[in-house]
């Protein structure tokens, strides 16, 4: 597969015992704002496949990940404690958390670390060089390690120092088995999809995905669109979406985007029905036809209606990728219309790819994960694969070295 030419998996190198092996993975878990626990460990166990399989192969296992947005300073808030308490718990196998991700104390548990055990390190993003990807930080990290493997792909699409700049300061370096799962399930929507093709976008801005849409027209034979992107769209039609969320300075560019659609033939289908609420906080909604919203109402989900013209189009598919949520579906009483998304999705017999973020966590809330063909960790990074863009965290796995070697550890050979 082109995506991956020239990059070799973690399950491809031979001889990693004893080696001290870095894993970039993506344990940006959700937490619950008022207790700290995790309410989500998805990640945490797609993750589980490469750790394993590097400390079976009796390396050191060096775990790194980012956490929420602690802005460049420690925040014992965002402390990497307790994704390593649930990884101890997943893996039934201590989990050594040092203070820092680069530094003694690192460099310490490293260097006390037996064939075989791991080590996750503090939040990268306690650093502001991080996201920087400063090359003093790189190599601050490139001392604790002599493998490299990125399992991150939520994260692929930022050239941070540990998602790229690690990458190409590490002389021996692979992708995750998550990693490569990911790429060839997107790959399937990108390189050859098998027709027809439907797509399904959701989400609050138009803007966020007008380069993912304007991908698709290559690609689909239809776009059916929901959430509050889809509001900007109705609105840009002429429709009085009265209080619901869109994008006023938007209107003329989705008129033009509609336009571009109608003379390429491709169908893009808007909802004929919304799920109205007097505000965010409603504990009831009512169904109104689009141009039938009453005066002060919100459109907070696509309406019955909508949802069975969604159905029609994936039933009718070989083929169907589906990014943001049809509204408020953290509301239950505006999430039907995402859930009976997923629900078509599950009896498609389509090829159907989650395009990871809020998508991936209404369809695990509705239970129905399992059901399709393959769930994306990594939301911003799956919409720009299907953009077209290269990743920086996968480019990098076949990417030039930096000129010198990174230094040993102080007592490391």
């Amino acid at each position: 597969m082109p995506m991956l030419d020239g990059i070799v998996c973690v399950d491809e190198l031979e001889a990693l015992a004893g080696e001290r092996v870095f894993i970039r993975v993506d344990f940006n878990v959700p937490l619950d704002k008022k207790t700290g626990a995790i309410t989500d460990d998805e990640r945490i166990v797609a993750a589980l496949p490469t750790i394993k399989h590097v400390a079976q192969s009796g390396a050191k296992v060096i775990l790194a990940s980012h956490l929420g947005r602690p802005k460049g300073k420690a925040n014992p808030a965002l402390s990497m404690e307790p994704v390593g308490a649930r990884l101890a718990e997943l893996l039934e196998m201590e989990v050594h958390v040092p203070d820092d991700c680069i530094g003694e104390s690192p460099k310490k548990v490293i260097q006390d670390l037996r064939d075989g055990q791991l080590c996750l390190l503090e939040n990268l993003r306690f650093h502001p060089e991080e996201e920087a990807n400063e090359e003093g930080f790189v190599r601050e990290l490139a001392k604790l390690c002599s493998v490299y493997v990125n399992d991150a792909f939520g994260a692929a699409h930022r050239a941070h120092a540990s998602v790229d700049g690690l990458a190409r300061a590490t002389p021996v370096r692979a992708m995750g088995l998550l990693l490569k799962r990911e790429v060839e399930s997107l790959c399937k929507v990108l390189e050859k999809p098998e027709q027809p093709f439907v797509a399904v976008l959701g989400g609050a801005k138009v803007t966020d995905k007008i380069g993912v849409i304007e991908a698709l027209f290559d690609k689909c034979n239809a776009i059916c669109i929901g959430g509050a992107m889809a509001n900007t769209l109705l609105a840009a039609k002429g429709l009085d979406m009265r209080a619901s969320k869109l994008e006023s300075d938007w209107l003329a560019a989705g008129r033009t985007l509609l336009e571009k659609a109608e003379r390429r033939g491709i169908a893009v289908v808007l909802p004929s029905d919304v799920v109205v609420g007097e505000n965010l906080d409603s504990d009831s909604g009512t169904v109104v036809k689009v141009g039938e919203l009453p005066p002060g109402s919100m459109a907070l989900d696509v309406g019955p209606a909508t949802v069975e013209a969604f159905r029609k189009h994936i039933l009718g598919a070989k083929t169907v990728f589906w990014n943001g949520p049809m509204g408020l579906f953290e509301n239950a009483a505006f999430s039907a219309g995402t859930t009976g998304i997923a629900q078509a999705l599950v009896d498609s017999e389509a090829f159907s790819v989650v395009g990871g973020g809020d998508s991936a966590a209404a369809i695990r809330k509705a239970g129905l994960e399992a059901k399709v063909s393959f769930v994306s960790t990594g939301g911003g990074a799956a919409l720009e694969l299907v953009e077209g863009k290269r990743l920086p965290g996968v480019e990098a796995l076949r990417g030039a070295r930096l000129p010198e070697a990174p230094e040993d550890m102080e007592g490391e050979g």
